[in-house]
């Protein structure tokens, strides 16, 4: 085991070591496989992401930022949402201390921690994954923040992982109750993020572009911790700040294809149908002019956090690669390829010897038929139960990057080759577990379950595949 070295992270990592010591049933692993998903977290922690963009050369040169502030530029406002908006907001106040007029930045309840906000910004708690009132009222402050500023302001926007649920501003007619209700369509059917937000950007006052067009012709800089497949500027956080390709009819076809047409609240297909049928305006589109002050980074990422961990666990000895950040699919489905590249790497040696690591990031979705409890990193560990089982020496975590899988305080669970055995001998059986959509209960007795607290960080989900 080698030592490591890296920025402070948020989570309880004892805890951490804790729950890896138990279910690896060896201090000295659980120390190692801590190592290496501290080191994926630590690369994406969002207080460093935005401090290493601002000292960046490369940005500097190009950006608004270069030297002190432009002359230009009356005020300075900071506006943001997602669940790593404090730590993007201590790291810009820390730089322009002083400098900062007023923001407002909502997060998800939990993710605030003690700390010196500076007079005049405001940090509000809201629901996540479902919107709440909260959101409503934080992004209306938001709005108001934007309407009155001028060409001399300069607005500095930070957005993180669930920007899309806690920044909400149904458009007329819509109610706060049937963005719910189609949120939680949506969610059971098993729709991926990418069609999520692109109805929630055709319900909404803020997605879609439609922030910049509120705050043109101030200059924007946004600073984005992508949470996203592939990273699409469009998507993460429903792209407040960015064109959207997107129309009406996709928003339609979606609803369509899961077949909950019929069953979202009338008001959101009345709403849809007059857009496609252009009694509304589209959302704003590339090339518009609400873009041409705006600028949008990406200041961390799955790969970011993907690479961190690939280069400790090298440190720590293993042959690794990182195979892809694009995995998606079905959650249960999912479990079973990973299981069976396992059974690979335990029986054949490919494709990476012991001791081995193989990491695989993205965002893979459940079709909730069941209820249970649980969340999709949960419950793709559960269906590699049988997949591991009497195979030894190895270990599959699953790690949602944030701290919270689903609606839990889990952000994954582990499974190694005796897990099945231990759940037998405790009358648990996988499949019931599995098609009950109940993870959760099933790795609870096991105290299998990856319990952190929140990272105030997210970029997706990271499995790693461990043969030791």
């Amino acid at each position: 085991m080698t030592n490591i070295e890296m920025e402070a992270t948020n989570f309880d990592e004892k805890k951490l070591v804790d729950i890896l010591t138990h279910s690896l049933k060896s201090g000295e692993r659980g120390l190692v496989v801590a190592n290496i998903l501290k080191a994926a977290l630590a690369a994406v922690n969002p207080y460093s992401g935005v401090v290493n963009t601002l000292s960046n050369p490369d940005f500097i040169s190009t950006s608004v930022f270069g030297g002190e502030i432009s002359s230009e530029i009356r005020t300075i406002k900071v506006i943001g949402a997602g669940k790593a908006g404090q730590p993007m907001l201590e790291a810009i106040q820390d730089r322009f201390k002083g400098r900062i007029s007023s923001g407002v930045v909502v997060v998800k309840d939990g993710y605030t921690k003690d700390s010196n906000i500076a007079e005049g910004i405001r940090i509000i708690e809201a629901g996540h994954p479902i919107p709440d009132q909260r959101g409503v009222k934080a992004a209306q402050q938001i709005i108001s923040l934007l309407e009155s500023s001028t060409a001399d302001d300069l607005i500095i926007c930070l957005i993180s992982g669930g920007a899309s649920a806690l920044l909400v501003s149904p458009v007329p007619g819509v109610s706060l109750g049937d963005m719910q209700r189609m949120t939680e369509l949506l969610l059971a059917s098993g729709a991926n993020i990418n069609e999520i937000n692109t109805l929630r950007k055709h319900l909404d006052c803020v997605k879609g572009g439609q922030l910049a067009r509120l705050a043109a012709p101030a200059r924007i800089v946004c600073f984005i911790l992508s949470d996203v497949v592939g990273d699409p500027l469009e998507v993460i956080g429903s792209g407040p700040t960015v064109p959207d390709p997107s129309t009406y009819a996709d928003s339609i076809e979606i609803l369509r294809r899961y077949h909950i047409l019929e069953k979202v609240p009338e008001t959101i297909r009345t709403h849809l149908e007059a857009g496609l049928q252009g009694q509304i305006e589209e959302t704003p589109k590339p090339g518009s002019q609400f873009f041409t002050n705006v600028d949008n980074i990406i200041v961390g990422s799955n790969s970011t956090a993907a690479d961190a961990a690939i280069h400790q666990a090298k440190k720590e000895g293993f042959n690794s690669i990182s195979l892809t950040n694009y995995f998606e699919g079905e959650a249960s489905q999912a479990g079973r390829f990973l299981g069976s590249i396992i059974r690979q790497m335990a029986l054949q040696n490919q494709p990476v010897p012991r001791p081995g690591l193989i990491i695989v990031g993205g965002e893979t979705t459940v079709t909730v038929k069941g209820v249970g409890c649980g969340g999709r990193n949960q419950e793709l560990a559960l269906a590699a139960v049988t997949d591991l089982h009497g195979l030894d020496d190895v270990a599959l975590v699953t790690l949602a990057t944030d701290g919270g899988d689903g609606p839990t305080d889990a952000a994954g669970a582990v499974v190694t080759g005796d897990t099945l055995s231990r759940a037998i001998t405790q009358n648990l059986e996988p499949l019931d577990f599995l098609s009950n959509n109940d993870a959760y209960n099933f790795f609870l007795p096991l105290n299998d379950l990856l319990k952190i607290g929140p990272t105030m960080t997210n970029v997706n989900d990271l499995n790693f595949l461990f043969t030791f």
